[in-house]
């Protein structure tokens, strides 16, 4: 058998897994980045999947990923959203070594019938204009990996012109303003891990015009292009790189800081999925 039905097989057990418990096509599939996993306290009728339960699903090894897949809706008193497919924490390429792993909720999602990717990160700052604790909105993304989780794909449906989808980049705007959070826009640069940069890794990042950098996110935004999915990117910056910071990089700084801006990240996250179904 080859791989590719091997593949199509196993996503197909897994997403048939899903379905059994949902009755609901999820519009919106948001991928929650390190120490950001807390959002799905927003969601209502809450059904929650731990990834170890679903057949084939690739199984997250890192400190505040806590690998689970979270359906339900945000509801206030004047708005509900659209049916939501949360997922809660991912797999890098450095803990699997298969690319094709990486994106593998985005197929999940795409199956499911998602049009909408919020996809979100921890990030090191490189633009010395940020400052840890600061949202960025990703405009476009540098790919030092020059991995593609498309090999082998049709890769004339991507347009690599426009991974990021301006209607929402404008409405995260609009959110921010009306309430009142500084909002970055910049550049991702994807790097492989496990390790953190060096100081002359961050100054090339820089030359090369990247604001911010992590281990994650591009492999599922180039999958997510590829289905035609709309996609909005947000990076916290949890840290400023090498040579930039002259503390010791650590995971537990990237959650701690994480988790200092839950109230921010949360009110942000909310009002764009809110306002998304009025547009």
């Amino acid at each position: 058998m080859s791989e590719v039905i091997i593949q199509q097989n196993n996503l197909s057990e897994a997403v048939s897994y899903l379905k059994n418990y949902i009755n609901e096509t999820p519009k919106i599939a948001i991928v929650l980045g390190s120490g950001l996993g807390d959002f799905t306290e927003q969601l209502s009728d809450k059904i929650i999947i731990d990834n170890n339960d679903i057949p084939n699903y690739p199984k997250s090894t890192v400190v505040g990923h806590s690998g689970k897949i979270i359906f339900g809706r945000i509801k206030d008193n004047k708005k509900t959203s659209p049916y939501l497919c949360c997922f809660q924490g991912r797999v890098h390429l450095y803990e699997s070594g298969n690319i094709k792993l990486t994106s593998f909720p985005i197929d999940v999602a795409s199956k499911l019938g998602v049009e909408i990717l919020i996809i979100t990160n921890a990030a090191g700052g490189i633009n010395k204009n940020y400052n840890p604790g600061d949202l960025m909105l990703i405009k476009d993304f540098l790919n030092l990996t020059f991995s593609s989780p498309l090999r082998g794909f049709l890769t004339s449906k991507t347009k690599s012109n426009s991974f990021f989808s301006q209607k929402l980049i404008d409405v995260a705007k609009n959110v921010a303003s009306e309430n009142k959070i500084n909002l970055q826009e910049g550049v991702y640069c994807w790097t492989k891990g496990p390790c953190y940069e060096t100081a002359s890794e961050i100054k090339m990042m820089n030359f090369l015009g990247a604001d911010a950098v992590g281990m994650s996110t591009t492999p599922e935004v180039m999958k997510a292009n590829y289905y035609g999915m709309e996609v909005l990117g947000i990076s916290c910056i949890t840290n400023m790189g090498t040579g930039i910071s002259k503390q010791k990089l650590a995971h537990s700084e990237v959650t701690e800081v994480a988790n200092k801006v839950k109230e921010k990240f949360t009110t942000l996250m909310k009002e764009i999925i809110l306002s998304i179904d009025s547009q």
